[in-house]
């Protein structure tokens, strides 16, 4: 690309919600199709393991989430490295190719080894495509905004899964649990691919316009390393983030593989068991629309740790209850709690990491809050064949307040009140240090 043609790009470059709209509303419904994509399991998947596979373990019917959560968390780390170097939109639409073939595998499926393959698939598709649509957002939005677009962000995602996990239930109650459920799941895969190929434009000169107007530490590139330990550890509130969406995403992976088994096994439907499981991302991706802008104007610090807390009383409420209007309840609960907590980190993200590092600063974020999946499979399955279904849900309740306390005593107020840049000019100065 010649110097003139970069000239002429970088002049045209404005950062703000209000000035990108038409691609910020485009990507806001690539990620619909994203969440989509989780949707058409969270119902259905738990049951075919019990149903179908006749798999009694829970240790071996969390295998999928297993899997799903390992892979996604190394893809969340490859896509902000692979979007720094190759652009946003390549990884974007590398995502969706990875992800035409999975609704295929979990319909056609002779073993529970092809469920765990497809699922692989789904960690990949979903690393890769929502990172990248995060990072998009982020790069467009500029420093102004970033509670509310990563609220209208995770809004989409968790709204779009909701709504798939509401109407698998039904379709598998009214035509079995395979095939139809997952048509829809062919459905955004192509809408996505799609949307992606023709009509995302690439953000990244956006980062590179924001990054000019701070000050550099040097004219070194920082190191993969550094980002890795400044925000999994040395960094104060990175750390916290991260600690806190790695047992955000275990709670969900509970939610995900055992609460549909625990409400079978207590005798409901599965029509009301698709309701339950709807309704608490359900009210998780509606209330990101407020939340992320309450962030914005509150602060960060403490809707995250009330957020964590919110989710513990929730999950008591699950393991204590035995209804259907106690667990919906608890539901609602839980959905708030993470409404709560889910932009909110992605914004101290964004606070803290200077513009040329923070796309891998997503990715190790994301890396650690994906991990959740993976670790919550482990830790809700080994407990439960241990102990029984509900323990499990009690510990998990325990680790989450513990979290919250995390957050208030580590993490400090990251949002610059209207001031953007200087949190991330001053962890820029001790990269040079």
């Amino acid at each position: 690309m010649t110097v003139a043609t970069e000239t002429r790009r970088a002049a045209a470059v404005h950062l703000g919600l209000r000035r990108n709209l038409a691609q910020f509303a485009l990507l806001v419904a690539v990620n619909g199709a994203v969440g989509g994509m989780i949707g058409q399991e969270r119902t259905v998947l738990p049951l075919l393991a019990d149903q179908v596979f006749a798999i009694g373990a829970f240790t071996a019917s969390l295998t999928f989430i297993g899997a799903f959560g390992l892979t996604k968390a190394l893809a969340n780390l490859a896509a902000g490295g692979l979007s720094d170097r190759y652009g946003r939109k390549p990884v974007l639409v590398a995502g969706w190719l990875i992800g035409l073939p999975i609704p295929l595998l979990l319909i056609w499926a002779p073993t529970w080894g092809w469920v765990i393959a497809a699922n692989i698939l789904l960690g990949l598709n979903q690393g890769l495509t929502w990172s990248t649509t995060v990072i998009m957002k982020i790069d467009l939005v500029g420093p102004h905004r970033r509670g509310l677009a990563m609220g209208l962000n995770e809004a989409a995602g968790y709204a779009a899964l909701a709504a798939t996990a509401m109407v698998t239930g039904w379709l598998a109650a009214e035509y079995g649990l395979r095939p139809v459920p997952f048509w829809l799941g062919l459905g955004f895969a192509a809408l996505g691919l799609g949307l992606s190929a023709t009509l995302v434009r690439e953000t990244r000169h956006h980062a590179d316009h924001e990054s000019a107007a701070l000050a550099p530490a040097n004219g070194e590139r920082i190191s993969g390393r550094w980002i890795f330990l400044h925000t999994s550890i040395r960094e104060k509130a990175l750390s916290a983030a991260s600690q806190a969406g790695l047992v955000n995403n275990l709670n969900d992976g509970l939610a995900w593989g055992l609460y549909p088994i625990l409400f079978a096994t207590s005798g409901l439907d599965v029509p009301h068991i698709g309701a339950l499981v709807a309704l608490y991302p359900a009210v998780w991706g509606v209330g990101q629309t407020i939340t992320g802008w309450l962030s914005d104007r509150w602060g960060r610090k403490w809707l995250i740790t009330g957020g964590m807390l919110v989710q513990s009383a929730g999950i008591v409420l699950v393991a204590a209850g035995g209804a259907f209007r106690v667990w919906a309840i608890a539901a609602v609960l839980m959905g708030v709690g993470t409404a709560l907590v889910y932009p909110t980190l992605l914004a101290v993200i964004g606070d803290v990491a200077q513009p040329a590092w923070r796309a891998r600063a997503v990715g190790v974020y994301r890396l650690w809050r994906d991990l959740g999946y993976a670790v919550g499979a482990l830790v809700a399955g080994v407990t439960a064949d241990v102990f029984g279904l509900r323990p499990a849900i009690w510990i998990v309740a325990v680790i989450t307040a513990v979290s919250g306390i995390v957050v208030a005593t580590r993490m400090y107020e990251t949002r610059t009140s209207g001031k953007p840049g200087v949190i991330a000019q001053r962890h820029a100065c001790d990269a040079a240090r």
